[in-house]
């Protein structure tokens, strides 16, 4: 009678039709964002060369599932970025909206040296 909504299947959707316009580039590689309920993970990917180039997660920290963890593996992803020498990337939010985790993950990285 009723469709089941399934929130996961529509944010994929989302993020599909967002990845037509965001490619990761050797110059600009693209910030992922993936963000469950108890954990939030980034990573730095050049999509032309199919490579991972940093990453960082909250699932060492004990503040994981909320915005002082996201804060802090933005900051995390940053600074592991700039240790190998990027310093612009392309913002991929995941399919999510860009606000709270998300939001605070990509501010923090901004304050930590990223452009985008």
């Amino acid at each position: 009678m009723f469709k089941k909504i399934d929130r996961n299947k529509q944010r994929q959707v989302r993020h599909r039709r967002m990845r037509f316009y965001i490619k990761g580039t050797q110059e600009r590689p693209r910030l992922n964002v993936f963000r469950s309920n108890k954990q939030i993970y980034a990573q730095i990917i050049d999509d032309k060369n199919q490579v991972t180039l940093a990453q960082a997660s909250s699932l060492g920290l004990e503040n994981g599932a909320n915005i002082e963890g996201a804060k802090t593996v933005g900051k995390l992803v940053a600074e592991r970025a700039i240790e190998k020498g990027i310093k612009k990337v392309v913002f991929d939010r995941g399919g999510y909206l860009y606000h709270g985790r998300v939001k605070a993950l990509a501010d923090a990285a901004r304050e930590a040296g990223l452009e985008f």
